[in-house]
Parts: structure tokens; sequence; C-alpha cells
């Protein structure tokens, strides 16, 4: 079986030209990790991953990232990306996908070209959802003609022109279906990095309470560093380190300036946005994780962090609650009630702030990259037996 995955080289969407390998995001990455790891088993019939990506410029790529897994970089000019519906990466990806001739072509989200690129592809072709564009367009009031007010209704236009969508938690199974021919319920894979085991050497005093995510409304970061500072007025030890990436958007500008007045004061800190060996081993050393946000169609960070196994503290919105299913300590708390947020935070801190146990194992059996890249192809051969009806 032959796959081609569209799917986008972080490169081009944060202009790091200069970077010699590419690298995807990390729900992607882990299923090729899966893919790889699959490759080399001897009872798993053989297979082979076509990976696409499109740039606004030409960069170095590598020809293939794994024994089973090609790399394939297709330069497309900027009057073919959205301001033409991405007609010049549809024809790209038709191009290449002539010489590859695959037996399915997997469209990785739709908050680009990649969706639109499978469905026009000319083969047999699913999509899967990471963000829920149409709904985020919608809780936003995206203004017509803007980005997320465009994906939306991109979003609306390829879902029922695929065969099936991969739905990563059972909320956006619910937003995907009515516009869907067939959905399947599979979890975004956990990248390998997180299952490693060294000696976890957790720092208590002050703990450490993560929070990871892009700079955004969505996620509320300025809205915790006021939680964080209303704790350290109470007197409590606790500092609040985010990561991620900050854009230059008006939330992001004040959110800099707030933590940096924060860092002065010592209850919280920027870390930007690190590679993934960083991230480890900044969970590896904290003690929990706070992740707030209105609105995440699964919410990967939780299970990453449930993996290093960080006390969490979270908002009962979209695919949390099913990732911390069976997590005894999980702490679930309505997304508008920051008061019993802060509360439980405190009341964390100032009673031995412990991390959590049996995370670990827990999230390995559901959301290993081998189990659900394995999942994966199981569906694959489904439509494919199908359209050969």
């Amino acid at each position: 079986m032959k796959i081609a995955l569209l799917t986008s080289d972080n490169r081009d969407a944060y202009r790091r030209y200069g970077d010699p390998e590419p690298y995807f995001g990390p729900a992607p990455t882990a299923l090729l990790q899966g893919f790889a790891m699959l490759g080399e088993q001897t009872e798993v019939p053989p297979f082979e991953i076509h990976v696409i990506s499109c740039t606004q410029k030409p960069l170095k790529a590598p020809e293939k990232l794994a024994s089973n897994i090609w790399y394939h970089s297709l330069h497309v000019p900027k009057i073919g990306w959205l301001r033409t519906g991405y007609l010049g990466c549809i024809r790209a990806v038709r191009r290449k996908i002539r010489e590859i001739e695959p037996d399915i072509v997997h469209g990785q989200g739709t908050e680009r070209d990649c969706a639109i690129s499978a469905v026009y592809s000319g083969y047999p072709n699913v999509l899967t959802i990471h963000g829920n564009m149409a709904e985020l367009a919608l809780r936003f009031g995206a203004k017509p003609g803007g980005f997320h007010w465009l994906m939306g209704k991109l979003e609306d236009f390829t879902l029922p022109r695929a065969a099936g969508v991969f739905c990563n938690s059972d909320y956006t199974r619910s937003l995907v279906a009515p516009r869907a021919c067939k959905t399947w319920r599979v979890d975004n894979p956990i990248r390998k990095e997180f299952f490693s085991a060294p000696a976890v050497n957790r720092q208590l005093e002050p703990p450490i309470l993560l929070n990871i995510g892009v700079i955004s409304p969505r996620k509320r970061q300025i809205e915790l560093l006021d939680m964080a500072a209303r704790i350290h007025k109470r007197g409590i030890s606790l500092e609040l380190r985010f990561l991620g990436p900050c854009g230059s958007e008006p939330y992001a500008s004040d959110f800099r300036r707030m933590v940096a007045e924060a860092e002065k004061e010592g209850y919280a800190t920027y870390g930007g946005n690190l590679e993934i060996t960083k991230l480890v081993s900044e969970m590896e050393r904290a003690s929990g994780l706070c992740h707030f946000p209105t609105e995440e169609a699964f919410g990967l960070v939780v299970a990453e962090a449930l993996s290093k196994d960080l006390k969490f503290f979270g908002s009962r919105v979209g695919g949390i609650p099913g990732i911390v299913e069976g997590v005894e300590d999980a702490e679930l708390i309505e997304p508008e009630d920051f008061q019993s947020l802060e509360e439980l935070i405190v009341g964390w801190a100032t009673s031995g702030s412990r991390s959590a146990e049996g995370g670990q194992a827990l999230m390995r059996n559901r959301f290993h990259p081998k189990t659900i890249a394995s999942v994966h192809l199981e569906i694959y051969r489904e439509v494919l037996n199908r359209s050969n009806e």
C-alpha cells in the first residue's frame, strides 16, 4: 500500500527557511514516528508513506525521513496560496501525486492547503481535523474575508468531498459528522520522546506549573497571568512558566509586557517556543500543567503532560475530558470559573505540590505513535476496499 500524506512543513509556517530539515506539527510528527516503527516490523504488510509539503520558498529536503517514508517539498509561489484558493498548491500536489501513484491521499488539517489539495488530488482521499476552523471562526466572530473566516468556509467545502474524516475527539466528531460522508474517532498520537523515562528531578520549591501553547486569546495566557498575580499576592510560592510561540498580535504584545513585569516579581516566566528535547526537559522538572482554553479540538499538550506524570489543571472543554478519563487526580474546571481554578492550584501548591502518578502507562496504552499509526492503516484499507466494491 502506498499513502500520500499532505502536511505543512513548519519551516514555511514559521518562516525558518534556513533550517536544513523539515519539521511538522506534533501530531503529524508522532504519526510519522509510528509509521516508521511499523515499517520495521516484518509481520506488518509492506507500505510506503510519501510526505508532501508545499512551501512559499524553495527548501532543502532529504529524500527520505525513514526507511519507508519519502519526503517531497514543493515550491509554490505566493500567488498560488490563499489569495487564489490554494490553486497553486492544488496543481503542484496533483502533479507530484501523478508521479507517485498512491493508493490513497491523506490531508492533514483544514488550517491551510492540505485538505483542499487532498480532495482535488484525483485519488481516494481522507482528511484529519486538527483544529475546528469553522467552529473557531464562529466562536470568535471572524470577519468576512479574513483568514479564519476563509478557513472555516474552506473546511465546510472540503469535508463532504473526502471519503471520510479522522476526528481526534468526540467533540470534534460532533462538529464534523453533519458535514462529512463518514467519520472515524481516532486520537492524536504522542511523540515517542515523551515516553522516555530518565531519572526525574522535580523542582518542588517553588513548584513549577507549566502552560504550553501558542500565545492567543483562545489559550488565555493573560488571564492566567492575572490569576498568578493574585496567587502571588496571597503569599503562595509558585512559578507559572509559559512556553510556546508568541507572535506580534496585540494580545501577544500585551502578554510579553505583562510577563516581563511578572518575571521581575518572580511569579511567572516565559521560556519561548522550545524544540522537543528541551520541552521534555521542562516537563521533567515541573510538577504540573495548567491548560485553560475556551475551545480545544483535542488537547495534545494535556496527553503529553500526563505522559510525564504532571499534575493537571484544565478547562472542561472539547477533547480534554476524553484525554484525562481514568486519571484520578486530574482537575477539570468549567471554562469561566477562574476562582475555582485558583483555589485548586493554591490548595495543591500549599500541600506539597505533588506530581501525578501512573499517567505515563495510561497514555502509552492509548496514544503511543505505533498504536495510532496501526489504526490509520486499518482505516486506509477500509476506504480502499469500499472504493473497490
